[in-house]
């Protein structure tokens, strides 16, 4: 039969061979290795009890809760599909992905179980349980029922494993297929690159319906049978408690940003911890070195999209050089990138273009988009990742990648190509201001305009026409913004991400 190249027959490779040891730990509950084997197994035997189709989906909209983890292991483990769902979605948006994916099974807190059973009978959705944050639930007992033991599912590498729909800022929402082996390919390259050991403690504060919480950071500690702290979000108070029992922690900027603002966050706090990691947007230089001279600790950002798991990675061995602010880092083992302008030709150091990547963690495609997937392919194989950035440049060595932006947020300005990422740089750098967010809007003279939203620090107040002076001193014309406004806060998505079309929706009339 060969080797079972299921995702989870890898990951428990990895496992201890004590099982009783502590796997995941949450501030009122523990799981061993054994209750994962087990609590996977059972809700297995419950999947493979219903007798789905080969390759169903299993729909997941719940909480954060260590039972919602044993769901993705057990349908992982059964062969069939995940497909987490943001809690933050609402019934318009759930009714799109079920009638979609066309799931053979949705599980959802039981909050919710009124209008998703009702949107179930509409899209002709079998089976419906609710699984709460505690653990309970419909589901909860259904498997409870089940048999401990359950033999792995055979799986080929090319087998899919989840469906993970992409937040598009124009158009339907695209299903990105993600195979066993693209996930595995993954964990076992950042297992490697990243350190992992089997004492390490992971704490874990991300939601688990996107890459960074359910593949990244859980697949890490899995694959290296490390335990996981598991709180269910970022709780400054929860964190300084843990992250002295910690070694490694994975979060977005906002994480790192709060944890500075408080300042019971010391150097002895962090005294256990080898590795903090920061993804899913960009860390902005103020935190980074910030950060450095707070702790001694120098965070480590790294680079990755829902159809790619991770692609690059700032060195974590010293071996491999000093991790950069502003970068994120050189292209991992086994994974190609190169940058190219827009006939596809590839660039020089320095040169801003377009980010292309190939490897075996990249995805097979978009859910029944077969159109869409060829478009967003070359024809030589390489998948266009839709940012746009650069090697080297600056004192940076040529072989680690800068995002500067989304294509989709390259503003054209009177016929010349504006970054946000390169304005918004110079923006935050300038005094008082906590950070920016650059846009364009329609114009009708230049096609659009370049627009500038600022968020300044806590009790500074700015001049905006000030700030456009400073900015004409260093910015070609057509880059300063025509306009500056002031906002307490940039509204952000639920993994830290600026969401700019909302910005652009705002002031496109101002």
């Amino acid at each position: 039969m060969g080797t079972n190249a299921n995702l989870y027959a890898i990951l428990v490779a990895g496992f201890p061979q004590d099982h009783a040891k502590i796997a995941i730990e949450t501030p009122d509950r523990r799981y061993s290795w054994s209750d994962i084997d087990e609590m996977s197994g059972r809700i297995a035997n419950l999947l493979q009890a219903l007798d789905l189709p080969a390759g169903a989906r299993v729909a997941v909209q719940v909480e954060k809760s260590p039972e919602a983890l044993m769901l993705y292991l057990a349908t992982v483990r059964a062969g069939l599909v995940y497909l987490p769902l943001n809690t933050a979605y609402k019934a318009g948006e759930v009714e799109y992905f079920l009638t979609d994916a066309e799931p053979s099974v949705v599980v959802c807190d039981s909050k919710n179980q009124q209008w998703i059973s009702e949107l179930a009978a509409k899209t002709d959705t079998p089976h419906v349980y609710t699984l709460d944050a505690d653990g309970s639930g419909s589901f909860a007992v259904a498997a409870a029922s089940q048999d401990t033991a359950f033999s792995t599912v055979q799986n080929q590498p090319d087998d899919l494993a989840a469906i993970l729909y992409t937040s598009g800022t124009t158009g339907r929402s695209k299903g990105a297929m993600l195979t066993h082996s693209n996930l595995s390919s993954n964990a076992q390259v950042l297992h490697s690159y990243w350190g992992w050991r089997a004492d390490d403690v992971l704490l874990h504060m991300l939601p688990i319906f996107h890459v960074h919480g359910l593949f990244v950071a859980s697949h890490g500690a899995l694959l290296a049978g490390a335990k996981m702290i598991w709180l269910p979000r970022l709780s400054i108070d929860q964190a300084l408690q843990y992250l002295p029992q910690s070694t490694v922690m994975m979060g977005v900027p906002t994480y790192y940003v709060r944890l500075l603002a408080d300042e019971r966050f010391t150097r002895d706090v962090c005294k256990s911890m080898r590795l903090f990691i920061s993804g899913s947007a960009p860390l902005l230089d103020e935190t980074f070195n910030a950060f450095r001279e707070r702790t001694g600790h120098t965070i480590l950002e790294r680079y990755g999209m829902s159809e790619t798991i991770m692609l690059t990675s700032n060195p974590y061995h010293a071996a491999d050089g000093e991790r950069r602010g502003g970068t994120v880092g050189k292209a991992l083992p086994g994974v190609s990138v190169r940058v190219v302008d827009d006939e596809g030709q590839a660039l020089a150091v320095g040169e801003i273009g377009n980010v292309q990547v190939r490897g075996p963690n990249v995805f097979s495609g978009y859910w029944r988009m077969p159109e869409k997937t060829r478009e967003e392919f070359t024809a030589d194989g390489w998948f266009r990742t839709g940012d746009v950035g650069k090697f080297g440049g600056e004192g940076i060595p040529d072989d680690f990648v800068s995002i500067v932006g989304r294509s989709k947020d390259l503003i054209i300005s009177g016929g010349f190509n504006v970054y946000p990422k390169e304005i918004e740089l110079v923006i935050d750098a300038l005094p008082g201001v906590n950070e920016s967010a650059v846009i364009g809007v329609p114009h009708p003279d230049f096609g659009e305009a370049v627009v500038a939203v600022v968020v300044p620090r806590d009790g500074q107040t700015l001049d905006a026409d000030a700030m456009l002076i400073s900015l004409k001193a260093s910015l070609a014309n057509f880059k300063v913004p025509k306009h500056i406004y002031f906002v307490d806060h940039l509204v952000r998505n639920t993994m830290g991400k600026v969401q700019k079309n909302v910005l652009r929706d705002r002031y496109k009339s101002v």
